[in-house]
């Protein structure tokens, strides 16, 4: 996990290859849009991403002097952090020569290889903070190699490129794209084809990774910017588009915290009012190629977005199921023992012990099983132990080590991950759960967390699970509400606030666990001690995806209802196409804010291509009752894992579970009910008063 971001000053960027509705007009940004912060308040806010390591580097394009146009060049010149003094005279603004070029920079300079450069014209500034996972020393972002190329990367490769146990895949990477073509025939054209015999394109290897990843590349052989996320959005980056008020250009993992008005309570309202600043980057592969100035000076950076070029990934985009209609048959056979029915049998059996194997099974399908193998090989991509960095637990005995956490409601999905986690994860780990509560003992959450755990136990008694109970009172969060209304921008409805603070909670970590006997937790909890916990898990599994893919909101039963198989279908598909902008970009930032990288195994390219695969009517059956066929691919995998009391319960979202929506509905509306009216699930936020 890392925080990362570009500035780019001093150049024209020429927007005319993007649609339309993806750029905010410049019309649409009032004077007051200007967002007020500093580099120092973006270097803080990646910090916190990225604790390791904090570094920037800048690089300077010149002109080279000549009075002709044709004959113009561009130069660029790189400085660092080790450059300070260097880089801070290179950024005396100078006189600007045209309305489109602006924040100009410069100074004339003679540079080493005797070339006179004049008109310091754009500024490209990086900064990367590093939380390192992988590999076995020490990295600090950005990258530059030896051709001038600078790289910053906030991701994780678990497939596509070939990743030693022992390397550090952003490093692994950025060798990848340093044997990229620099012959720019790709860039105008929809494709990615290279002159250059033998060479891969930019777009090409960035469509061959598996996993989550944005990143920001300077391709100096070209003098070409890449940029963009992987196609499902599950790394947030954010963009301010150019605007008649603020002429830069930048990308960031978050919006930054201003520091300069901390004490007024502006920064919560410069938030709220000024959301157009910022805007979720559209998943997928962009560039910006600069040609040489002009005779005014005025630096043109054109931006064009690439084509994937992984056929398995078009399709997972396109997001089309062979199998969306039954026939008659086909139901009939589909339905034979509902879930109710086979729990029943289950609880009556008491000579049957949960397994993974047994008579129960012999009824599953084989479509759960292939389901269950996904993500089971999904989950273990992601925690492995032998991707972790091993500077940062050299040092901690192994025995108490705790280097994975799950997001923990004790609902269906997260049980799933939790039971799963403990098959991949060696025993001698704990497995901290987290779960929080704005409203004690009595959230919903809370008590199926602590029946979760039971089961848990049952089925795998020599794990030392740890449930971390985190209690919110969410009136005394004054200071946290409005540093998380930073974090969930450009999303801005009380819904997402809601959710925001919740996983911003819970994936800090701090709470209580119940010391005593581990295996006696279901038998007395009076007997043990709840004492105060701070989970130093770096890595979060986070359930998120499953719903999107098995049919599990509510909604989705209403589009059944109205339009049969095809309008549940399509209203997946928008779920999952949209789920970039709706949730992940939010949820990335809201947890990485802890310095934890949040791991969506649901979101694997091949378990969204393993479920694509199946029926529709295997994955879902909504004329059955909540908690049996909404999905059902999912409730029979967790039988298979021997999650029984889990696989029959309802589906419950965060905000409710926690009743946070319950308190917040409270505090900005005064009861539930004025909240129902005034839907405040999609209500945009309003400034409470204790925060002006």
């Amino acid at each position: 996990m890392c925080g990362i971001a570009l500035i780019i000053s001093g150049t024209c960027i020429d927007l005319s290859s993007l649609l339309l509705d993806s750029v905010p007009s410049a019309s649409s940004t009032s004077i007051d849009d200007q967002l007020v912060f500093s580099i120092d308040d973006l270097k803080a806010a990646l910090g916190r991403r990225g604790p390791d390591s904090l570094g920037s580097k800048k690089v300077f394009l010149y002109s080279k002097t000549s009075s002709s146009i044709e004959e113009r060049e561009i130069v660029s010149f790189t400085g660092g952090e080790e450059a300070k003094e260097r880089d801070e005279s290179c950024s005396q603004r100078v006189e600007e020569k045209n309305d489109c070029c602006f924040d100009t920079h410069g100074q004339t300079r003679e540079v080493e290889n005797g070339f006179s450069m004049s008109n310091v014209v754009a500024e490209l500034h990086f900064i990367g903070a590093t939380l390192q996972l992988r590999g076995i020393n020490p990295i600090v972002q950005p990258l530059m190699d030896t051709y001038g190329n600078i790289f910053v990367y906030n991701g994780e490769i678990f497939g596509g490129i070939n990743i030693d146990s022992d390397s550090n895949d952003t490093e692994i990477l950025m060798q990848a794209l340093g044997n990229c073509c620099s012959c720019n025939s790709h860039l105008h054209t929809r494709t990615s084809y290279c002159l250059e015999k033998g060479k891969s394109s930019v777009p090409e290897v960035l469509s061959t990774i598996k996993g989550p990843w944005a990143v920001i590349y300077w391709q100096e052989s070209s003098r070409t910017l890449w940029f963009g996320r992987d196609a499902f959005g599950r790394r947030s980056l954010l963009v301010h588009w150019p605007t008649l008020e603020d002429h830069r250009f930048l990308l960031s993992s978050l919006s930054p915290f201003s520091s300069t008005e901390e004490s007024s309570g502006f920064e919560a309202e410069n938030e709220i009012n000024n959301h157009n600043f910022w805007g979720e980057l559209t998943c997928g592969i962009y560039s910006i190629s600069f040609d040489a100035p002009k005779l005014d000076g005025c630096l043109v950076g054109k931006v064009r977005k690439h084509e994937w070029t992984n056929s398995m990934l078009k399709e997972l985009i396109v997001w089309e199921r062979t199998s969306v209609e039954p026939k008659p048959e086909d139901l009939y056979s589909s339905h034979g023992e509902t879930l109710m029915e086979q729990h029943d049998v289950h609880s009556a059996c008491s000579n049957i012990l949960p397994s993974k194997s047994g008579p129960i099974q012999a009824s599953i399908s084989g479509m759960a099983e292939t389901v269950l193998f996904a993500v089971r090989e999904s989950v273990m991509r992601r925690t492995s132990l032998h991707r972790i960095f091993k500077a940062v637990t050299c040092d901690i005995r192994q025995e108490v080590l705790t280097p994975v956490a799950v997001l923990f409601s004790g609902g269906l999905d997260s049980m799933i991950l939790s039971a799963l986690l403990d098959e991949c994860l060696d025993p001698s780990y704990e497995i901290d759960l987290l779960n929080v509560s704005f409203d004690g003992q009595s959230a919903p959450d809370r008590i199926s967390a602590k029946a979760g755990v039971m089961e848990l136990r049952r089925i795998a008694p020599l794990r030392r699970w740890k449930l971390v109970e985190i209690d919110a009172d969410l009136s005394t969060l004054d200071l946290e509400t409005k540093h998380v209304m930073s974090l969930i921008n450009p999303a801005n409805t009380y819904m997402d606030l809601n959710i925001g603070i919740a996983l911003w909670l819970a994936a800090r970590g701090s709470g209580w666990v119940y010391e005593g006997n581990n295996n006696n937790f279901d038998k007395d909890l009076q007997c043990n001690e709840r004492v105060k916990y701070k989970s130093k898990a770096r890595i979060v599994l986070v359930g998120s995806g499953a719903d999107e893919q098995c049919a599990g909101y509510g909604r989705h039963k209403t589009k059944y209802r109205k339009g049969s198989w095809l309008g549940l279908h399509e209203e997946m598909k928008l779920d999952m196409q949209r789920i970039w902008k709706r949730n992940l970009g939010r949820d990335d930032r809201c947890i990485a804010d802890n310095g934890k990288e949040a791991r969506f195994p649901f979101l694997d390219e091949d378990v969204i291509r393993t479920l694509l695969d199946i029926p529709l009517w295997e994955i879902a059956n909504l004329d059955q009752p909540s908690g049996i066929g909404d999905k059902k691919i999912l409730r029979e995998v967790a039988r298979l894992l021997g999650l029984y009391e889990a696989a029959v319960l309802p589906k419950r979202a965060i905000q409710f579970g926690s009743r946070i929506a319950r308190e917040s509905n409270r505090k900005n509306f005064g009861s539930n009910r004025a909240a129902n009216q005034a839907s405040a699930g999609s209500a945009v936020i309003q400034l409470p008063s204790n925060l002006t």
